[in-house]
């Protein structure tokens, strides 16, 4: 039996004056799994996720919830960790998630969200004086406080060197354990390959492919015979749909 769609888009299209950002998405993101959106800069993706997220209103089309059109309850059932956020210098790390956790009517246990994401020896350091990886863990945590069923990651490891890429997917995967979904955008195929089940790539404000990474793989570096065309990698299927490099 085919899992339901916890997120369906019919649709979707968003402008800016003369500029179409995002142009008729229909898309259907399973329950339960790690989603990829990749794209080029430009190509959509970012004003996508906002408009699942409520940040930014559709020109047209329809975004359902659990075959519903989002409510209320909505908000308090996603976490969004965003790529810029500001953090108050002043308060320690274990202060931080407790103003952020009052935001909400249901939030997880401090204690419990701190070894999640690795951060209880760290929990008295104020937020000034964290590392870049430290910052990405404490933004995942933000997120998560309300332990929510639909997690949003934008550019997650953006920035981070290995060691701390790493150790964030390591949290990521605590995540996919227990079975929430992860909408992800990201510019590293290494970091798609690793965690994503299912990976829509957008080009131009469209999606123009759709799969896992072994069915892309068939269908983009492969023949109809069985003949090798490229490397089978996500880079080469991204190459030869867009013509263009993940970070062009």
């Amino acid at each position: 039996m085919p899992i339901p769609p916890i997120i369906r888009l019919n649709r979707l299209t968003k402008r800016f004056r003369n500029q179409t950002a995002v142009d008729h998405v229909d898309l259907e993101i399973p329950e339960g799994i790690c989603f990829g959106l990749l794209g080029p800069n430009g190509a959509g993706k970012t004003t996508t996720l906002e408009m699942i997220e409520g940040i930014l209103e559709p020109t047209s089309g329809d975004i359902l919830y659990r075959g519903k059109p989002r409510d209320r309850s909505f908000a308090e059932e996603i976490g969004i960790q965003l790529q810029q956020t500001t953090l108050l210098s002043f308060l320690t790390i274990r202060e931080t998630l407790r103003v952020f956790g009052k935001l909400y009517r249901r939030s997880l246990d401090i204690d419990e969200i701190l070894a999640l994401c690795h951060l209880t020896e760290i929990q008295k350091q104020y937020n000034d004086r964290i590392s870049g990886g430290q910052r990405q863990r404490l933004m995942l945590a933000i997120a998560l406080i309300n332990d929510p069923r639909l997690i949003f990651l934008d550019e997650p490891s953006t920035g981070l060197d290995p060691q701390a890429r790493r150790h964030l997917w390591d949290i990521i995967d605590s995540i996919k354990a227990k079975k929430r979904t992860i909408i992800l955008t990201t510019h590293s195929m290494e970091e798609a390959e690793r965690l994503c089940d299912d990976i829509a790539i957008m080009d131009q404000g469209r999606v123009i492919a759709r799969g896992d990474i072994p069915s892309l793989l068939a269908a983009h570096c492969f023949d109809a015979a069985g003949n090798r065309l490229c490397e089978p990698n996500l880079e080469n299927v991204f190459l030869r749909l867009t013509g263009k490099q993940l970070r062009e």
